[in-house]
């Protein structure tokens, strides 16, 4: 959109001599020189008069962008903001957790107004709930494959084979995919694996997505554009016809997501074949079919090794991040925090003091400069990791509390908020029959959000022989 030099969007006015016509797009003006006693160059004469003659108006649906007020009926027909019909996936609120507004205040005071007694009965109650947890966050059992791995993707990876979760037919559900890298790379590590379908969630359209670069015939892409909140997988055609055993995977799922995405698999999908007390092909065909007869299939490859146990979750692998952006309706975890006398108003504060972790680490003007050269190169393939390599601690965090706390304090307070709102995703997880655990997945020079949970469900046999 372009406007003239009368128009509200133009600010100042131009340079003398120059071309009146202000390039909203570019927000700035025209530089074209003009002709003597002429407000606008030869380009933008003819678009000028025809603006000043036509009214734009602010588009109903979207304010962020204008439209003409005569084309108005036209543009809402193919606005990009108009609502669209919902797909059968869609099932609003489906992994919602319940509101219950009478445990949250109308006005909660920012941490920073609270008095030095109230910060202090909140720390005492922080560091007595996470008496228990020293030891909850341990390194990967399975060696260090966590920890010899520098880059993040490699090292999810890592755990996911650890895991024994790369293998044939099943569904990979990538949650808060961005460009879908992390997809990307366990489609390769697959190699030639058969039947893998890959179902990638964002709620945001994305560009420079790496997932319409697969062409395999061994797995197949699919991209959703819904916010979690209202993705009821079992809705979905592959997964509602072919019955693959799912593997929730994330990189850097921030907060509240994490929770829908946890309740997602286990409570929507995961529980939906107990409801309909529902065998899957595998296990069905076992049912059906002589000891003799699966042996051929599977000699066949038809069908290999069929489990004894088939789970409709398979595995999830999910690294956590932004735990200040988690909210108390969404929170798996509530009935872990009210067993140890917390509540909504205490997750509150937990969660903002989480932040603390890493909001003392800022990085120098020097170490600014000379990385932002490189951060520009390459801003279209990292434009969604959580780069925070490089820097050091300093005490110019937005919630700091001078005179209260050092820093350091306040990085050890906030790790332990993280660590208590992921107990309580732990302790949720086991209730519905997994064996989750945390683990750190990479040093905190390649991220500060370094911690990975994982969980298989219980007496499930091993994914890899899932047909």
């Amino acid at each position: 959109m372009a406007t003239s030099a009368t128009s509200p969007h133009a600010p100042g006015f131009p340079a003398e001599g120059r071309c009146g016509y202000y390039v909203e797009k570019k927000k700035r003006f025209c530089r074209m020189v003009v002709a003597a006693g002429k407000r606008f160059c030869g380009e933008h004469a003819g678009a000028a008069e025809e603006e000043d003659a036509r009214k734009r108006i602010l588009c109903p649906l979207d304010p962020k962008h204008t439209v003409y007020e005569d084309q108005l009926a036209k543009h809402l027909k193919k606005c990009n903001s108009r609502e669209k019909p919902k797909p059968d996936f869609y099932i609003q609120d489906i992994n919602a957790g319940l509101r219950d507004e009478t445990e949250i205040p109308e006005q909660l005071v920012p941490i920073s107004s609270l008095s030095e007694e109230q910060l202090e009965k909140l720390i005492k109650k922080l560091r007595k709930a996470s008496e228990a947890l020293h030891d909850a966050l341990k390194d990967p059992k399975n060696g260090d494959s966590a920890t010899k791995h520098l880059k993040q993707q490699a090292s999810i990876l890592g755990n996911i084979e650890n895991l024994k979760l790369l293998g044939p037919r099943r569904c990979f559900v990538e949650f808060g995919a961005g460009k879908g890298k992390l997809s990307h790379w366990v489609d390769i590590a697959l190699k030639d694996a058969e039947k893998v379908h890959f179902i990638l969630v964002e709620k945001v359209t994305t560009r420079f997505k790496v997932d319409g670069k697969h062409r395999k015939k061994n797995s197949v892409f699919e991209r959703l554009q819904i916010d979690i909140q209202h993705l009821c997988l079992n809705k979905i055609p592959v997964l509602r016809e072919e019955k693959l055993p799912v593997v929730g995977i994330g990189k850097h799922l921030c907060g509240m997501a994490t929770d829908l995405a946890l309740r997602c698999l286990v409570e929507t999908y995961a529980a939906s074949f107990e409801e309909r007390n529902e065998e899957p092909l595998a296990k069905r065909i076992k049912n059906d079919k002589t000891e003799k007869e699966i042996y051929t299939l599977a000699k066949e490859g038809n069908e290999k090794n069929v489990p004894e146990k088939w789970n409709p979750v398979a595995g999830i692998v999910i690294a956590l991040c932004c735990h200040h952006r988690c909210d108390w309706r969404h929170y798996v975890g509530k009935e872990y925090f009210r067993a140890l006398g917390l509540g909504a108003v205490e997750f509150h504060y937990f969660q903002r003091m989480s932040s603390w972790a890493t909001c003392g680490m800022r990085k120098t003007s020097l170490e600014t400069s000379d990385s932002t050269t490189k951060r520009q190169d390459n801003q279209n393939d990292d434009s969604e990791e959580h780069d925070d390599g490089g820097y050091r601690i300093t005490d110019d965090g937005a919630d700091c509390l001078p005179g209260l706390l050092s820093v350091e304090e306040k990085k050890k307070i906030g790790h332990l908020c993280k660590l208590l709102i992921d107990q309580g995703r732990i302790q949720y997880l086991q209730q519905k029959g997994f064996s989750p655990a945390l683990q750190y997945y990479t040093d905190p020079l390649v991220s500060l959000e370094n911690v990975l949970l994982t969980a298989l469900p219980n007496h499930s046999s091993s994914p890899e022989t899932t047909a």
